[in-house]
């Protein structure tokens, strides 16, 4: 079999947290050549691609106002146009969705009518998309049942300022807000954040830091402003995510759940890389979901390396497997329906 060949294209900072060089190494080992792509020069020289393994996000949303981005985008379009065989890991329009909050919120609104016998859910939320009278804003916190207090966070899910969030504990503090943005009722969790990381038809459950539990309902409080990076990775440490000693334990997310969870999030946003930020409602226990991350920094999985390999072996064989079969050849590897049934469908 013919060298197997994967482009990848992270910028500097997810590259260096990725150990992209470590990777390569490994994938080296299984017959697989890793190639850095460059955006800024033309793509057909550097390929074929088997596969692309992207994070365009910067790239998506500086497209918005600068033509020099808009034009990367463009010429990455239409090679992946151009060469349809090519398995993009992720699809371009699934990644453009999560960039962006409304669409995603819809999304893990619309969880609990699919996944009801898990008690799964996600907390009331309102879209502001721009600054209009406090007064109508006031009104559809109350119409939508949002309730005090509420954690703003920007529509763009990514960048620095994505990660700006802020507290509001009440109405006469929602002058505050910068639209547009995402408001979001605040759910008490103990201080436990649940990140799961998704690879294929894997996913990792890691425990984080997170915001200690506030008192429910409005009060005359300031609000709090604070980056979210600040209060759940690893190494965080804030007076934020303090916690009383007299908190009861919280039993971790069900398994069984997290994985229908997973299963239903793969099939409604058709991508293999993301993350889903989940916490366990003190009062409830009810399993909540409150973001989507694409492509995360799987921080905390010793298996990523591995697992990514794996599945993007398994995408590979399975459309060898499919080519062979649409040109009326006999395959030599797994049928299609025993690749079904062992590997997620190409996402391509």
């Amino acid at each position: 079999m013919s060298r197997r060949r994967v482009g990848f294209y992270l910028s500097d900072k997810k590259r260096r947290r990725m150990n992209l060089d470590a990777f390569a190494e490994l994938c080296a080992g299984h017959g697989v050549e890793v190639v850095e792509i460059d955006l800024t020069r033309p793509l057909g020289p550097q390929g074929p691609f088997h596969v692309i393994v992207h994070k365009l996000s910067d790239v998506i949303v500086e497209a918005e106002h600068d033509s020099q981005s808009q034009e990367l985008l463009a010429n990455f379009q239409s090679y992946v146009s151009a060469h349809s065989s090519t398995v993009l890991l992720d699809p371009l329009p699934a990644m453009t969705r999560l960039l962006d909050r409304f669409a995603s919120y819809r999304i893990m609104s619309e969880l609990h009518n699919s996944l009801r016998d898990w008690r799964i859910c996600c907390p009331p939320y309102l879209d502001v998309h721009s600054s209009r009278d406090m007064a109508s804003i006031q009104q559809e916190v109350t119409t939508q049942n949002l309730s005090f207090p509420l954690i703003c966070k920007t529509r763009v899910a990514h960048g620095s300022l994505s990660h700006e969030m802020s507290l509001i504990f009440s109405a006469a503090s929602l002058g505050e807000i910068h639209p547009p943005c995402v408001l979001q009722s605040f759910v008490s969790h103990g201080a436990v954040l649940h990140k799961v990381f998704v690879v294929g038809d894997k996913h990792f459950c890691v425990e984080r830091p997170s915001l200690k539990n506030f008192p429910s309902g409005p009060c005359d409080r300031k609000s709090i402003f604070f980056n979210s990076h600040q209060v759940s990775k690893p190494e965080s440490s804030s007076d934020l995510t303090a916690m009383d000693e007299q908190m009861p334990y919280l039993p971790p997310p069900s398994s069984e759940a997290v994985a229908a969870l997973v299963k239903e999030l793969r099939v409604q946003l058709g991508m293999a890389l993301f993350g889903v930020d989940v916490i366990i409602n003190i009062h409830t226990h009810t399993l909540t979901v409150i973001d989507i991350n694409i492509f995360p920094g799987y921080e905390g999985v010793p298996q990523f390396f591995s697992c990514l390999l794996s599945h993007i072996e398994s995408v590979l064989d399975k459309k060898a497997s499919d080519d062979k079969a649409a040109s009326g050849l006999p395959s030599t590897v797994a049928t299609t329906e025993e690749q079904n049934t062992k590997r997620p469908a190409s996402l391509h």
